[in-house]
């Protein structure tokens, strides 16, 4: 009776010589011809380098932010004053209230909050209240919007009143670092040429691997299934990584994007570019299993990446979504991702100070590869 099963790796080696077969040389012979077969790709080029670097360049020489005015109020602050309330009812700040003073200074020195505003009652009666005003040099041009809202509040409620003052405003300046746009957009079109190339560019390959019996090809051969994945996972990481240290260094020499410790963040950014495509390439493995046809794989991929895209802060604080987005926002693994680069990159926080959206992207990780392993098909 012919046995036409495949033959053990063993027996396969023990025909090829004394060496015996390398999977280490398979693995990097297959990742070498799949990085080629990528270069070659227009569409992989498009979403990772082209269609990022687009938008970097509009918002680069754009240069401007938003509207809203991020103001902590000084702890010992007193809150029930006509000072706070006018400034609520302006539409235009977003005031915090209960934070600690030394996270204040710090975020202060960031550029996280644009001022500081303590409002004190004056034991002497007039003027009635004393409003402290803490700007920074981070965020000057906020600082001037808030110096024109504060005048017109002093002015309103000083003509309005009885009493001949009701506020004396007080300001001072402290030094901290330009924030510019690109310290915001380039850490979030990053996240998204990281999660367009993992997703889309493994369901795609491993779709058309699969359907062009490339795969049961290769079973007649003594490569290992292990060697496929990890083959085509080493030229799509190295494919992203370049594509990110290009962005990055884009940004950095033309349009001054922020690497607060040079090499170290970009290095800890490279770092967390390849936890990120790892994570999205599970995503990938699961659209290329449950796709019946190579059509159905761009409408199931747009559902996982464009929700990402458009809420995870891309473009935009999660703060500004409404308060019922918001949590759906901080579910999504790419918010993750955005936030620890721009920690990294503008606050020059280290992998460990970011260790918790690691793990919330370590336990997205875990989750989808359990999916892909239930979907993934090999014929």
């Amino acid at each position: 009776m012919i046995n036409n099963d495949r033959p053990s790796n063993q027996n396969t080696s023990s025909t090829l010589g004394v060496g015996g077969y390398s999977h280490t040389k398979a693995t990097l012979a297959l990742a070498k011809a799949s990085f080629r077969s990528i270069m070659r790709s227009p569409s992989a080029v498009v979403f990772t380098l082209a269609f990022p670097l687009i938008f970097i360049l509009v918002f680069g020489f754009l240069g401007g932010g938003g509207t809203k005015l991020d103001i902590a109020l000084a702890p010992g602050s007193d809150i029930q004053n006509p000072v706070v309330v006018a400034l609520e009812k302006t539409g235009l700040v977003r005031l915090t209230k209960n934070d600690d003073q030394k996270n204040i200074d710090s975020k202060l020195e960031k550029g996280n909050y644009d001022a500081v505003i303590k409002v004190e009652k004056n034991p002497n009666g007039v003027p009635a209240y004393f409003t402290n005003v803490t700007y920074t040099s981070a965020s000057l041009d906020k600082g001037n919007i808030l110096k024109s809202i504060l005048n017109e509040i002093s002015y309103n409620l000083n003509s309005q009143n009885l009493k001949p003052t009701v506020t004396e405003i007080r300001a001072s300046t402290v030094t901290g670092r330009l924030y510019r746009t690109i310290d915001f957009i380039l850490p979030g079109q990053l996240g998204f040429s990281l999660l367009s190339t993992g997703v889309f560019g493994t369901a795609f390959v491993f779709f058309s691997l699969r359907q062009n019996l490339v795969i049961k090809r290769f079973f007649a051969t003594p490569v290992r299934r292990s060697s496929i994945v990890i083959g085509e996972g080493i030229a799509r990481i190295g494919f992203a990584l370049l594509g990110a240290l290009f962005i990055i260094l884009i940004g950095h020499f033309f349009f001054h994007f922020t690497l607060i410790h040079g090499a170290i963040t970009v290095a800890n950014m490279l770092i967390l570019s390849t936890l990120g495509v790892l994570v999205f390439m599970g995503f990938g493995f699961v659209v290329s299993g449950i796709a019946k046809s190579e059509s159905t794989i761009p409408p199931i991929s747009n559902i996982i990446t464009l929700p990402q895209f458009l809420l995870s802060g891309t473009f935009f604080s999660i703060d500004a979504f409404p308060t019922w987005l918001q949590p759906i926002s901080r579910a999504l693994p790419l918010t993750y991702l955005n936030d620890a680069m721009r920690k990294v990159a503008f606050e020059g926080a280290g992998l460990w100070d970011v260790k918790q959206q690691i793990f919330i992207m370590l336990i997205w990780g875990i989750g989808i590869y359990a999916v892909a392993v239930k979907t993934f098909k090999w014929e």
